[in-house]
């Protein structure tokens, strides 16, 4: 069984490691290019979004991240 593994990169964007299918708000796949990773933006200064370039570091963003849990969801009405 193969696993997905999302890191969230402290100043820095989402790390995607394993087999995942990223698709667009129409269900059309971004092509991969046979990649088994890569990194979303998370700072939005990206000019290849949703991909990462690299602008975080320029654009000065930052976040620092530590797991935590989330509350349980709400009952649905």
């Amino acid at each position: 069984m193969s696993s997905t593994k999302i890191t969230v990169r402290n100043d820095g964007p989402l790390r995607i490691e394993g087999a995942v299918e990223l698709v667009d708000m129409e269900g059309k796949p971004y092509g991969l290019g046979g990649r088994d990773a890569f990194a979303l933006c998370r700072c939005g200064h990206s000019a290849n979004k949703p991909f990462c370039d690299g602008a975080h570091k320029n654009a000065g963003f930052q976040d620092k991240q530590q797991a935590r849990d989330l509350p349980p969801p709400l009952p649905k009405a």
